[in-house]
Parts: structure tokens; sequence; C-alpha cells
């Protein structure tokens, strides 16, 4: 890949990161991107016509997307080669009712999503993004509709308490509550009343004769200045608080990017446009004779067990509608299965110059390093001697480096997608990721150089896996 290429990818992770607040607007982002490169939207709910040498895509529940593009020579029961990874980052979720007013203060209530380092979310200029269900009229009709909505302008915000309130602070830590201290603030009542539409009856009333008790008004007013419409038209939503900075590449040295979501939204942008540049071309699927596909899960953080997740047979569903497309034989999706392999992508944890003794002493990622192989005995990652040799050589190949990582024995491992679905489906899989600093913070930090070799690495699984497959015989 040449260096306009590969600086191309890094400026599109960014504008893709800054177009991605939550995990709607990164599917929707995702969508854009496939129909520009001539993938085709099919529908979970109607029956599928595929053909091959052709590209598709779908979504479940907007926050979940799966593309493929079927070899020219593809026959049923042969294998797909998957690249997973996940849409959705620890963040704080909107409540199903998130009117709080204490000491003449609007608050919003929130609950915690996954396993977020929440001090970081202290004194951050927040909004909101998510998705809302609008009551539309026309001719006396009603209908609802599904819209993407995001505030860009910071209106919320977590202060921390003064250090001559907590004295002790430096010393014994910063401790709070998530309950009671985790709560953004909207507005004084004062300035809220004041910026409030005008009622001459008290409680706005909504199109169903219900009072709205549930969210400040203030609050929906903003959202339906965005959406175009009333306030009352808004029957529910699914929204987050955001960060407002925009991410960025920084650093002294310009090799940084500074961003929120990077977990795990720079592997799903990776192999996302690492399938779309490896079938691009007329001649990309000519001698393919498997399916090339990419499948990126919401609900990762919080255990995947979700009609969207990795835990559901949203993957397994989809290869086998492709293989029941060319064949009426039901015994073919075993065999399927069974010829293919599945990169579980998720970031990993790159060696810290300040907690060096977090790391195992011979497995310290770093960053510029290239791919992360992660394994653990305990099957926290799926990765086996196998699977591990194949993605390594695919690295040989192209001269793309690669490391690994164990973690400490007296260390609690993490996990990922990857052994569910491999448990689950009985794929192939390797774990993998790039390095990355502060995990799970507001803000983290990966490197320039990584996301090049994530993309060419990708990329060259989709060229590659299935040659350097033939040569590899284990059960026989």
């Amino acid at each position: 890949m040449g260096k306009q290429e590969s600086h191309g990818v890094v400026s599109d992770l960014i504008d893709f990161l800054n177009a991605s607040p939550t995990a709607f607007h990164a599917v929707d982002e995702a969508k854009k991107l496939l129909r520009s490169a001539g993938f085709h939207q099919l529908s979970e709910k109607e029956l599928w016509e595929l053909q091959p040498g052709s590209k598709y895509f779908f979504t479940r529940n907007h926050s979940t997307i799966v593309a493929f593009a079927i070899g020219k020579r593809y026959v049923a029961g042969n294998g797909f080669y998957i690249i997973g990874a996940h849409t959705d980052s620890p963040c704080l979720k909107l409540k199903p009712v998130t009117k709080v007013v204490k000491g003449g203060i609007l608050e919003v209530g929130v609950q915690t999503y996954g396993g977020g380092l929440w001090h970081t979310w202290f004194d951050r200029d927040l909004t909101v993004a998510g998705r809302v269900i609008v009551r539309e009229e026309n001719a006396g009709s009603v209908s609802y509709s599904h819209r993407l909505v995001r505030i860009e302008e910071p209106i919320m915000r977590i202060p921390t308490l003064a250090i001559h309130l907590d004295r002790n602070v430096n010393t014994d830590g910063f401790k709070f509550n998530t309950q009671t201290h985790l709560l953004p603030i909207l507005a004084t009542t004062l300035k809220g009343e004041l910026n409030k539409v005008s009622s001459e009856n008290g409680p706005v009333e909504s199109k169903t004769g219900a009072s709205n008790t549930k969210h400040h008004l203030l609050l929906l007013q903003l959202l339906a200045s965005k959406l175009g419409c009333e306030p009352d038209d808004i029957c529910d939503f699914e929204l987050q608080a955001c960060d407002t900075q925009p991410s960025t590449i920084a650093g002294a040295a310009k090799e940084f990017i500074f961003s929120g979501r990077l977990d795990n939204l720079c592997m799903s942008f990776c192999s996302l446009k690492a399938l779309i540049d490896a079938t691009s071309s007329d001649s990309s699927l000519e001698e393919e004779t498997g399916v090339r596909m990419v499948a990126l899960f919401d609900h990762e953080e919080v255990g995947s067990d979700s009609a969207q997740g990795a835990g559901s047979p949203v993957m397994l569903n989809a290869v086998s509608r492709v293989t029941n497309s060319f064949s009426s034989n039901s015994n073919l999706l075993e065999k399927a299965v069974q010829r293919s392999f599945l990169v579980s992508a998720d970031m990993a944890h790159a060696l810290h110059p300040n907690y060096m003794d977090k790391h195992e002493e011979n497995h310290q990622p770093k960053l510029h390093g290239g791919l992360v192989i992660k394994t653990n005995a305990g099957q926290r990652y799926a990765t086996n001697v196998v699977t591990s040799f194949i993605f390594r050589e695919i690295a040989s190949k192209h001269n793309l480096p690669v490391q690994d990582f164990v973690v400490r024995n007296d260390m609690a491992c993490g996990s990922t997608i990857g052994p569910i679905l491999a448990s689950g489906v009985g794929i192939r899989t390797v774990d993998v990721g790039a390095p990355q600093w502060s995990m799970h913070s507001i803000r983290e930090i990966c490197a320039v150089d990584d996301v090049k070799y994530s993309y060419e690495h990708f990329k060259a699984f989709y060229q590659e896996f299935f040659h350097l497959d033939g040569k590899m015989v284990v059960d026989i």
C-alpha cells in the first residue's frame, strides 16, 4: 500500500469515528460506505436471491451489520472468510426516566453500560446521541419513524467536587458512587424554566393525552429541534451521553490517534474497509471460491447476549442463508462452517511505560508493532496454534509486523466475541487486535501505523486465506 493510500485509511478512520458517536451511527456510516462500494442491502424479513460475484449487506436492530461478497466460483458448502468486531463501547446510557431535579439543578438520569473508566467522564463537555421513535401524522394517518439524532454542541457536564470539599482526594484516591455522583447536569431550574416553551395549562400534554413527567422538557426541545418535529411527537428514545471532543491525529510527531470508542470502532472500520477494498475491482472475485464477510456486532461490552449480539445466531444465520441460496442440501452448512475461518478483531493492551509491571515479561505489545495475536490457555481467547500460524503466515508474506499477548498468571483475562462464536458456531478462530492505551476511557490512544497495519493485514486475509488454508491439513 502506497503512502498516499495509507494516509487515506487513517483520515477515513478519523471521519468514521467523528460520525459515529453511537453504535447506531456507526452502522449508518457503514451502510453509506457499503452502498457507495456497490453492496446491495438485504432484509432478514424477506427471501434472498443471491448471485455469485455480487456483494450484499443487512442490518439487525440498526446496531449490528453483516456484509459479504460472494466469489464468482462459489458453490454451496465452500467456506466463509470472516472478520468479526463490535460496534458498541462503554458509555452512559440515558435511563427510561431521565428527569432528575436536585438542589435547583436539572440533571439527567443515566446508567452505566459496560466496564467504563467512569472517572474519565467527569469534567468533560458532553452531549447526547442515539435513536428516537417519532410520531408522524399525514392526512389524518399516523405512523412512527425510526430516526437517528445527535446534538453537536455540549449540553451537559458532570462536575467534580472541589478539592476544598474533598481534602483527601489526592491521597485516598478519587472515589465516587455511580448512582448518586455520575449524573450529568443539564441546566439550572431557573434557566431551564426561562428556556422552556411557555404553557398556560401546566405540564405539556402529548398527543396521546399523557403528561410529560419522564424527561425534562428542555431536553425534549433540543432533540425536537434537531429532528424537525415537536417535543410531544417524540414517543421514546434510546440515547447515550457522548463526548463532544472530536477524534484527531495527535502527538508531537503526529503518530497517535486521540479518540473515544477506538475500542472497537477502529477494528470495525479497518475490517469494513478491508472487505470493501478487497472486493472493489471487477477481477477481485473472479477466482474466489468462498465468501468474504465482515460481521460487526452490538453488545459485546455487556456479554453479547442479545438478539443482535455475537451470542445470537445472526452470523450463523447469514452463513446458512447464503449456503442455502445455492443448494437445497441441508447437510452443506456443517461442511461450510468447517471450511470457514473467523478473525475476531478487538483492540489489545499496549505496554504502558508508567505501568510496565502490568504486562507479562515476554508478551509486551507496543504501539507501531502491528496487530496483536491474543492467546489464553483458559480459552478467554479462541486462538490456537493452527489459527495463529495461518494469521502469522499472511503477515509474513506481506512483510507485516505481528505481536503476541498473554495476560499475567496473577491477573484476570478479558475476553472477546471470539470464544462466543467459536463455541457457538464451531468455526476456527484467531483473536487479534491493534494495541492501544487507555482502553475504556472516554478518550483512548492508538498509533497511526497500527491502523495501516490492521487494514493491510485484514485485506491480505481476504485475498490470501483460501490459498494458505489449502496447504494446511489437521483433521484427517
